[in-house]
This record gives structure tokens, sequence and C-alpha cells, in this order.
């Protein structure tokens, strides 16, 4: 029976901090009035989530009444696209860019745009997971009205060139949107430099709970409401503020942003500790960009291992790791972003994602070696 446990899942979800616990708890036990009452506790709730809007416009250098708070970053993926592509619509334009290895929020609703008429363009990576503004300039056509490319993958931990991305789109008139949901807190967010109008990202891939996340929406995009009902946040998302999740989310994000350039050296540092000893496997294969990736990402296929398997037995050895984006666990087709890489069905089939968090030790790493080597071996030899 193993007595040791790693935790290397963090693209999934990451555990709720110190601090963010902390700051949600007088919330949830004391200050606990609804933001839209006229009283004295009412008003503390709409001062908190205020703080919060603050601590956000900080970290994505925006500005607090740019920041919509949400239920994740699902709900931000879907307000973004869907209510683009309803704006674009009234235009006369129903062209939408995006890539193959978006997010199934993204990827999904494109699906259903197309079914509303849409002409959705999916742009193929190449076979580091890269995307280029020159493969969007190639696609963007008169009636082009949103390009949506991820800030970084939640898979493979590739990193794409928003900047570059959204002045093309801004030079075209055409609204860009990025799912910056595992870039936040690793990698600097500043919507300005970036040149997006829409930005989604998620609270519980940064310490704090499940269940809240913000669209970042810039000043003159009239992007219409994707919830009706109240009048909450000036009009645009409906429903009673979960005051003590945004309170966690506007605290995580003050704390991943800190110091995210020494937080970003030593986890990469771990990581590329991790794709060395990974890499002596035989028949091991990185995948994603090796350089140009996320500081705590790893994603390798092991020709000829069965994932699944793979996985079984680092959860017996105590290890926490998946194959694949949490969301799509339980499904027996090869990951798509992989699929779109140019990985054939079993290297696809056979990837390991190890995604490494604040908690994360060298000696944990060492582990991690060591029993996926032992692993692979085992399976390989079946």
């Amino acid at each position: 029976m193993q007595d040791r446990f790693i935790y290397a899942d963090n693209a999934a979800t990451t555990k709720v901090s110190k601090s963010v616990l902390e700051a949600m708890l007088p919330v949830l036990a004391e200050q606990y009035g609804n933001p839209s009452s006229a009283h004295k506790m009412g008003r503390e709730a709409s001062r908190l989530i205020l703080a919060a809007a603050q601590q956000a416009a900080s970290a994505l250098g925006c500005k607090p009444n740019e920041i919509y708070f949400t239920s994740g970053g699902t709900e931000s993926d879907n307000w973004a696209l869907r209510s683009a592509a309803r704006l674009g619509s009234e235009q006369g334009k129903r062209h939408i860019v995006t890539t193959m290895i978006e997010h199934h929020a993204v990827l999904k609703c494109c699906g259903e745009l197309e079914k509303q008429g849409f002409e959705v363009t999916y742009l193929r990576p190449d076979a580091q997971g890269r995307i280029t503004a020159g493969q969007v300039e190639a696609a963007l056509r008169e009636d082009s009205c949103l390009v949506s490319v991820m800030a970084a993958n939640n898979e493979v931990g590739t990193i794409q060139p928003v900047a570059e991305i959204g002045a093309l789109c801004r030079s075209r008139g055409v609204l860009f949107h990025t799912d910056a949901v595992q870039a936040v807190g690793s990698i600097p967010i500043d919507t300005a430099a970036m040149n997006v109008d829409m930005l989604s990202l998620s609270g519980h891939k940064i310490h704090a709970p499940k269940g809240v996340g913000a669209l970042y929406i810039r000043s003159g995009v009239a992007l219409p409401p994707f919830m009706l009902g109240g009048e909450q946040q000036r009009g645009r998302r409906a429903g009673t503020e979960n005051t003590a999740g945004i309170v966690g989310l506007g605290q995580a994000l003050a704390d991943v942003t800190s110091d995210i350039g020494g937080r970003s050296a030593r986890l990469a540092k771990l990581r590329d500790r991790l794709i060395s000893g990974l890499m002596e496997i035989p028949s091991a294969r990185l995948n994603g960009h090796p350089s140009e990736r996320l500081c705590g990402n790893v994603n390798i296929s092991l020709d000829g291992v069965d994932g699944e398997s793979l996985l079984l037995m680092l959860d017996a050895a105590g290890i926490c790791a998946s194959s694949g984006a949490a969301c799509a666990s339980g499904s027996l087709e090869p990951s798509h972003v992989l699929t779109a890489m140019g990985l054939n069905g079993q290297l696809a089939r056979g990837s390991l994602r190890l995604t490494l968090g604040d908690d994360t030790t060298e000696d944990d790493v060492q582990y991690i070696i060591e029993k996926v080597a032992a692993a692979a071996a085992r399976i390989g030899g079946l």
C-alpha cells in the first residue's frame, strides 16, 4: 500500500489556498448580504465585489468596470462566443475563426453556431501545437466577426502568439477572444498589450474555489448580455453574485500575479527536470512546444503504452495525473488536441499529462520519473 501522495494534475483543478480560504470565510459566515440590497450588509457585499474587481483589473491590466464575474471558464467562453456571434450577425457578418485545439467550451459553441448558419474556420496547429498570425490572416474574410484563439493550450501547454494575433484582428476590425484559463498565473497577462477584446478565466485553476470565473470585456465592445434577469453587473450578467467566490477569485488573482516571474521560474525548472527524466524512457515523445510552453506543463506520449493503464498504476503509486483534459475523461476517443497536431491514435491514447503546482518539490519530480518509467516498462512488457 502506497504511503506517498503527489498531486500532479493542477491543470484539471487546484486546491483552495490558505489565503483564499481566509478571505472567503468571513463572507460566508458574517458578510452574507445580497449585493443588490440597499441596507448596510448589502452595501458591504457590493463593496467586496468592487474590491475583487479591482484586484482582477490589476492582475489583467484593465479597468474594474471591464471585469464581469461568471460561474467559470465555460460560461465565460460561451458568453464571449455566442454574444459576439450575435453582434456580428446583426452587422451581416457570420464567419468565425478558431483553432482545432481549443477547449470544448469553445469548440462546442462553434458547433452550435454552425447549426445556426454561421461558418467556422478551424485552424490546424503545427506539430508543436502552435498557431501563427499568418494562419489567422489567411483565414479572415470580409464577413468575419470573431477570432477565438486560446492563450495557452490546456493539454500540451503550448503558448500562442496572442498579442500578434490580437494586433492583426484589431487592424481588421474583428473582435478577438482568448481563453486564458490555463495562462493566468503562469504567464504575464496584459489585456491592452495582448490586443484582446474578451478574455476568459477560471478560479479553480489558480487556487480559488470551483464555480467562479470572469470575463474581461474591453470598454467599447457592446457585447450583449448572456444571462437575463436582474440588473446585476451593470445589467450584463444577471443573477445574485457569488460574493464569497468572487472574493476568493480576487485574492487568488492577487496571489498568483504578485511574483509571477519567480513562480514561473521555479516551476519551469522543475518542469524541465521532469521532461529530461521522462525522455530517458524508451519511445517517449514530448508533446507541445519545447520552450514556448506553460511553466508547469509536461505532456508526453509513450509508444506501446496504454494511457489508461498508466494512469491507474500511477494512481496506485500515489500520483494524480491525467491523459488529457479533465472534462473529456471517460471518452474512448484520443485527444482532439494531439490528433490535430498529427499524432496517430495509438500515440494519442498513450499520452500522459503532468501539471505541477506550488507544492511540487524536486523529490516529487524524481519520484514521478521513477514511477512512470517502472509503469511504462511493466505495461510495455505485458
